[in-house]
């Protein structure tokens, strides 16, 4: 880790620093971006943006940091992107890892073991407790988060969108948006910036100011959920039996839970093999989730009580498993919905905001923080000024159709769910669950239903047809050596969250080169040794990108052609060498 943080350092002391005169810190803006909306995908962009040398204000409706834990794991690439951040060791401290997971809850579960990473599970952890690790990442970062303060509208002007002013109307100066903030007092405060960043729900006010469509489906089923300080282990082991998800949380994300929102459904617990835990036995709590048939169509804005809870249990499978003492009840739902379109002007979305859908394989909280890498950068790139054309454009490319693969995922699994529920349909659905069940016996499926949920077989088309087979893909976890270093890892390279080039061919010029024209967005490494993998064969250069993927790979073995092509990929991502 010594040569990790010396690397880190050597790249941060190359850094930009931001000075007044730079692009981005017009007098007449209140700051360069603000994020609506301090859940996870919120927090995590607001750290990246910072990271990146941009002014950013995260504003946050709730008074107090949400203590209700709706998600509750971390899954593979989630937990690979902390890692890139130097953050991992901290999330691995107050997480549990589960090698296993699970596609609908079929009986054979997937394999995240065997998965090309060195994260091959999924990290059980309270949401509340991924947003304090997150919260104090922007507080390191500097990056100030007003609770209190809602949004109620914005606007932008025809340069910021040519399409729509937003719903109050009015432009704004030259290449801003402003946002209108009620704050504790009440009182309406304009806050103007650059950029807007909704992360604020399914029911994003951003989203509808911008104009941006929502489209998919209305709810048509729901599930309830309970955290119960008081069960019944043994009758709980029954419940399990009839198809009854119990998951033991650990003692302390008691103090993890408070306000009830039935508009955004629990994720992560839905068909989890049981681990150890508390059970209710050693001061835990435990996470109940079912589906009842006959409540199936109650609407989730319903409030859920503790005698319908108990209701439900007793229909199912016979007993209440004397559950007591709820620290939480709420259904949710199985509206899906994702975005027209990612990017409207100067305001974009991330997060719920941007896609919704039913808490299946707990994927809804991963995605948004991807969104969050995948955008962080980009626009800290188009806010300093070296941004190439499009590329900020790329985010909606890149992730509106992993939003739309995991709503669509997400459908098939609610439907598997909800046919063993109808009684007309009850035996063919059986007879799906089984045949889908053996067919996830075959490893080869597995692994690609493993890759799907784990988000670890993202990949991002590239923007030419000759690109080389590992462009758009995530990098992997390396062990190399670089000049002047002992052995690190590839991801212990990316915390400064630049562009790192990775010479694997020796070019005595490649590192100067590169750091006379682009020393502040890219990191140049000579590699000396590395892992062997046969992806890797015959590579010559590859450039990461700052969320971990791939930019650009080169087998070229001419150096001179090797250079024009490096000059390419790298005015291609990140603009124009120094005084070019």
């Amino acid at each position: 880790m010594n040569a990790a943080r010396d690397i880190a350092a050597e790249a941060d002391a190359e850094a930009d620093t931001k000075a007044a005169a730079e692009p981005g810190t017009d007098a007449e803006l209140d700051t360069d971006v603000i994020v609506v909306g301090a859940g996870p995908t919120g927090l995590l962009i607001g750290a990246e943006l910072a990271l990146g040398g941009v002014r950013v204000q995260i504003l946050e409706r709730r008074t107090a940091a949400q203590r209700d834990s709706r998600a509750l794991t971390l899954h593979p690439r989630s937990v690979e992107l902390m890692d890139q951040r130097g953050l991992v060791e901290r999330f691995l401290a107050l997480g549990r890892p589960v090698p296993e997971w699970h596609f609908a809850g079929l009986d054979t579960r997937l394999d995240f073991s065997g998965l090309d990473t060195r994260h091959g599970y999924t990290l059980f952890l309270a949401q509340a407790r991924t947003e304090r690790l997150l919260a104090e990442r922007a507080k390191e970062l500097g990056v100030p988060v007003r609770r209190g303060y809602e949004v109620v509208g914005l606007r932008q002007n025809a340069d910021g969108n040519g399409e729509h002013a937003g719903r109050r109307g009015g432009e704004t100066a030259k290449g801003g948006v402003e946002v209108e903030v009620r704050g504790p007092d009440g009182a309406v405060e304009t806050v103007r910036a650059r950029y807007v960043v909704g992360c604020d729900g399914g029911r994003s006010v951003v989203r509808q100011a911008a104009g941006i469509g929502f489209p998919g489906t209305d709810e048509t089923l729901s599930g309830a959920l309970g955290d119960f300080a008081t069960v019944d282990p043994v009758a709980l082991d029954r419940a399990r039996a009839h198809g009854v998800l119990a998951v033991p949380l650990d003692p302390g994300a008691e103090d993890d839970h408070g306000e009830d929102d039935p508009a955004e459904g629990p994720e992560g617990p839905e068909g989890m093999k049981e681990t150890e835990g508390t059970d209710g036995r050693t001061g835990g709590l435990t996470r109940i989730v079912l589906l009842d048939p006959e409540r199936i169509r109650t609407p989730s804005a319903e409030p859920m009580t503790l005698d319908e809870f108990r209701a439900s249990l007793r229909r199912i499978c016979g007993t209440d498993c004397a559950v007591a003492q709820p620290r939480w009840l709420s259904r949710f739902g199985n509206a899906t919905r994702l975005a027209a379109r990612y990017r409207a002007g100067r305001v974009l979305l991330a997060g719920d905001a941007a896609h919704i859908h039913f808490p299946a394989a707990g994927q809804g909280l991963n995605t948004g923080l991807q969104d969050a890498m995948n955008l962080g950068w980009k626009l800290a790139a188009e806010i300093n000024g070296w941004a190439p054309t499009g590329l900020l454009d790329s985010y909606h490319a890149e992730r509106h159709p992993v939003g739309q693969a995991v709503t669509e995922n997400t459908e098939v699994q609610t439907l598997l769910a909800e046919l063993t529920l109808l009684p007309s349909y009850q035996r063919p659905a059986a007879a799906l669950r089984a045949l889908l069940t053996d067919l996830l016996g075959i490893e080869e499926v597995n692994r690609r239903l493993a890759g799907l949920v784990s988000a670890l077989d993202t990949g991002y088309p590239p923007a030419v047809t000759d690109a080389d087979p590992l462009v758009g893909r995530r990098m992997p976890d390396l062990a190399l050596t670089v000049a002047g270093s002992a052995t690190i890892r590839v991801y212990e390279l990316l915390p400064h969250g630049r562009f790192v080039l990775l010479d694997l061919a020796g070019d005595e010029e490649m590192r100067r080169s590169v750091q006379a024209g682009w020393g502040k967005r890219v990191t140049p490494h000579t590699v000396t040794a590395h892992d062997s993998r046969a992806d890797l064969d015959g590579v010559r250069e590859i450039l990461v990108r700052p969320d971990g993927h791939i930019a650009w790979a080169t087998r070229t073995t001419d150096v001179r052609a090797r250079r024009i092509e490096r000059f390419r990929a790298l005015t291609g991502w990140t603009g124009l060498p120094a005084g070019g």
